[in-house]
């Protein structure tokens, strides 16, 4: 497993976090999708970050206001961008995981059929989605 770690400033009318960097790890998990899912699922919520959805990330720009996001990547492989319009581009695949700080802004521009997430928030947080309109 690797990881990185970077701060996003403000962008228009995305925040981002001038506190908490995101953090991304790469390859923390193999297997299926099933398999990885569950996995992701388990780690979350090891963690105090109880499992809240599989799906994909949305494809506008959005970000939470009122909490904190993980993103487990089960499937596939996508281009995410970070930080709101024209922000950071990142591919992710299988096993990968995110760490996006409240405020934090991120779309999907482009992904595969298959590109499936698991995504958890901190026990006692509740998301918000705070976007332009889609």
């Amino acid at each position: 497993m690797t990881s990185e770690c970077f701060m996003l400033a403000a962008n228009g009318w995305v925040p981002n976090n001038s506190q908490l960097p995101v953090i991304v790890y790469r390859a923390v998990e193999r297997g299926d999708c099933d398999e990885i899912a569950r996995a992701f699922e388990r780690r979350f919520g090891r963690h105090g970050w109880p499992p809240d959805w599989r799906d994909t990330v949305y494809d506008y720009h959005h970000y939470h206001s009122t909490a904190h996001e993980a993103l487990g990547v089960a499937a596939g492989h996508a281009v995410l961008e970070l930080g709101g319009p024209r922000g950071r581009r990142m591919d992710v695949s299988a096993g990968n995981a995110l760490v996006l700080p409240a405020g934090t802004g991120h779309r999907r521009i482009h992904s595969t059929e298959d590109f499936l997430v698991v995504g958890a928030y901190p026990a006692g947080q509740e998301w918000d989605i705070c976007c332009t309109a889609p």
